[in-house]
């Protein structure tokens, strides 16, 4: 059976990208499916590996009844981009700096790209704000569409493996 890898992309492995490893994991192990993924985050920068995910990112996936266990890593590009056949970005800078790393263009999506509310909508819309810098409520919004995205996909992997 062909397992769906899906590696989750931000710039420094501790916010976004653990947050919708965290998402996934859950919505697979929910349905009953985790046998059939194989799901990691990694961040494009390394000053924050070995860390674990910052501590708003933990406290908005407790509060959503998720896992937060992590370790946050950099890419692997001998790795990971022969692991994973998608490579789930969370902005266009990252997709950038993922293409740049040698990562194969047909493997590199926005997350959001797969959030049915968003289809057809401009690239520039579907990125997964950075709330670093902010306050809670944006740890909150970046949950909001995330999960949003993250549904959207597990729909459609599931559809492509049933027909």
């Amino acid at each position: 059976m062909t397992r769906h890898g899906l590696l989750f992309v931000c710039l420094g492995n501790i916010c976004r990208s653990p947050l919708a490893k965290f998402v996934m994991l859950d919505l697979v192990e929910r349905r009953g499916l985790a046998h059939a993924f194989d799901i990691d985050s990694c961040g494009t920068g390394s000053w924050h590996a070995g860390d674990g995910a910052d501590p708003r990112t933990v406290e908005v996936a407790r509060r959503h009844g998720l896992n937060p266990d992590h370790v946050a890593r950099p890419v692997r590009p001998a790795v990971d981009f022969d692991r994973f056949g998608l490579l789930l970005a969370m902005d266009l800078d990252n997709r950038r700096n993922l293409l740049r790393l040698g990562a194969p263009e047909a493997k590199v999506k926005l997350l959001r790209s797969f959030d049915p509310a968003l289809s057809g909508q401009p690239e520039h819309t579907l990125e997964v704000p950075d709330p670093y810098y902010g306050g809670p409520e944006g740890f909150e919004h970046m949950h909001e569409m995330i999960s949003a995205a993250c549904r959207g996909l597990f729909e459609t992997l599931v559809r492509a493996r049933v027909s």
